[in-house]
């Protein structure tokens, strides 16, 4: 097929039956000024949806329309064409036909399409359309990301290091400047950045190099293309040598850092490499700089949670700490809190292993052990600094406890984090840290323990059957079943077909009265302390995640995941 003629292409705009004159001619003008194919030109004036029109245009040419994500392709119907071929003109081979071999496009117009496919399979092209964004996905489905810049490192036989081969005895200078390999990197990381992703790790296992990333706090598996275990040691060094780690050592972690800019987003990627049986684990963090600067109404709280620490972060003096696991969006909350509170009155200092976020108007102190900047010395530095508020990026000693609460109890304000499980564990491992008890009553102002749970996607969620049975065995409260309507997860293209998109938090919070100081004093159990915040109104994190289920943010096994069953509230 030829690129078909302005008359030609006039007659199956009209026979589309979705523009009028005037957008056809828009369309034709478009098109002869532009590269872009019709499609996207359609997309970009706002005529019409892709799939919309690519349906209707299916039906004038008298081809095909597929949904590419509900199809099975047989692995020889794939192989019928290069993979360079595929991803070069996006496009998916679906089936063969009496010789022929049918093969999807979002752009049937495109100038020697056909002839170049011909050509490449060795079989004669018959067309069917589907949308681009689909075809992309189902070329990284069915391929692996970053197939076509393997099959050029295979062709080139360039790069090709076993994983047990000695890398002293490689050309090293020449891979690290292998053009693919770099390539191919990147189109890792881009693609996980793109898929939302918090997390890359790259794992070896006996027969394959497995690949997968952590979005909204849930490991995904990435397809990979089929030889990447060829290539692992080149690919690992790689990683290697662009956060300035030392390639040859194998036996030993190691820890680096990338500062990468994908379309106009700076992005800093934490590297971790560990030994393990098949070679080098790689995990990457990656941390988007300018991106994390959101107030506490973005944080998932309820309106009293809300109001509650507004009161807390604008105080005058004292100690505020966010409790949880790794990756419970500790970090997000303590930014959150400087943004809110962040202004030309105020003097605010952090001190922070490593710097996530960078914050107009803030000074941020990068802790750097390996020279001695620990968060004691740079807290301790920063007393002399004249500030109203700081920030610690984690209390994880006894000096550091005791220079925090210290700089609380003369006069500032002070942010950090802590590894417990609730809010009233902070107490209980201040005190096992070694400070006293009068001290952490005198100087602790809040606690605030949180975790991260998946939203259900708003394109796709829809109500749940009650069963309520099986909700008592969930350990739902069913006495708060009217409150509101419970969803379920389905699964979408908006999501990849997990039904979530996106996170938010559930929150404790203990304010820390007289009361509390009292039982403080008296060295109580953290149990005890709970359940005193419990008779003066404070929720479990269970409790808020009930809400946020009866509320349709998220399923009840979300928040069963996530948190814990409330101890306080069975222990006598």
């Amino acid at each position: 097929m030829v690129a078909p003629s302005t008359t030609k292409l006039t007659g199956l705009l009209e026979k589309a039956g979705l523009f009028t004159a005037e957008q056809i001619e828009s369309i034709l003008v478009q098109n002869r000024q532009t590269d872009n194919s019709i499609s996207d030109i359609v997309v970009a004036l706002g005529y019409a949806r892709e799939n919309v029109f690519l349906k209707a245009l299916a039906e004038a040419m008298r081809i095909p329309y597929v949904q590419i994500s509900d199809m099975e392709i047989p692995q020889d119907v794939l192989q019928k064409l290069p993979t360079k071929a595929v991803f070069q003109y996006n496009v998916i081979p679906i089936s063969t036909e009496n010789g022929s071999l049918r093969v999807a496009t979002h752009d049937p117009f495109s100038p020697g399409l056909v002839d170049a496919l011909r050509l490449a399979s060795g079989m004669r092209i018959r067309l069917a359309l589907s949308p681009s964004a689909d075809l992309d996905k189902a070329a990284k489905t069915f391929y692996g990301v970053g197939a076509d810049t393997l099959e050029k490192m295979i062709q080139d036989d360039r790069i090709e290091v076993t994983p047990d081969e000695d890398l002293q005895k490689a050309d090293l200078s020449d891979l690290d400047q292998e053009a693919s390999v770099v390539k191919f990197v990147n189109q890792i990381i881009w693609e996980a950045y793109q898929d939302r992703a918090t997390d890359i790790h790259l794992e070896p296992m006996e027969e394959s190099l497995r690949i997968r990333y952590r979005i909204d706090g849930v490991l995904h598996q990435t397809p990979v293309p089929a030889h990447l275990k060829r290539f692992q040691s080149a690919i690992i060094s790689r990683i290697k040598v662009m956060s300035n780690m030392d390639i040859a050592e194998k036996r030993l972690p190691q820890d680096g850092r990338i500062s990468l800019r994908i379309r106009g987003e700076e992005i800093d990627v934490r590297v971790s490499t560990m030994p393990t049986v098949y070679g080098e684990s790689v995990s990457l963090r990656l941390l988007m700089r300018h991106s994390g600067l959101i107030g506490l109404d973005k944080l998932g709280l309820n309106a009293n949670d809300e109001a509650i620490l507004k009161k807390l972060i604008n105080k005058p003096h004292g100690i505020l700490l966010v409790t949880g696991p790794t990756g419970s969006g500790k970090s997000t909350s303590l930014y959150a809190w400087l943004h809110t509170i962040n202004s030309t009155d105020k003097r605010i200092i952090t001190t922070e292993e490593p710097i996530e976020y960078e914050m107009p108007g803030v000074n941020q102190i990068q802790v750097r052990p390996e020279i001695g900047l620990t968060f004691a010395m740079g807290l301790r530095h920063i007393l002399r600094q004249d500030p109203d508020v700081i920030m610690v990026g984690e209390i994880r000693d006894l000096e550091t406890a005791e220079i925090a609460i210290r700089a609380a109890l003369t006069g500032h304000l002070v942010f950090s984090t802590l590894h417990t499980n609730d809010a009233a564990g902070a107490v209980t491992r201040l005190v096992d840290m070694g400070i006293e008890p009068f001290l952490v009553a005198s100087s602790v102002e809040g606690l605030v323990a949180q975790r991260l749970i998946r939203k259900l996607c708003p394109s796709c969620k829809r109500p749940r059957k009650i069963d309520e049975d099986l909700l008592r065995g969930m350990e739902f409260p069913m006495e708060r079943i009217s409150e509101g309507t419970i969803y379920e997860p389905v699964g979408c293209e908006e999501c990849r077909g997990t039904g979530f998109r996106g996170r938010t938090g559930m929150y404790e919070i203990i304010v820390v009265d007289e009361p509390i100081r009292k039982l403080i004093v008296a060295r109580a159990s953290s149990a005890t302390i709970k359940q005193e915040a419990m008779r003066h109104g404070m929720h479990t994190l269970r409790d808020d995640g009930w809400t946020k289920v009866l509320d349709g943010v998220t399923t009840i096994e979300e928040v069963l995941r996530v948190s814990e069953e409330d101890e306080a509230l069975t222990e006598t």
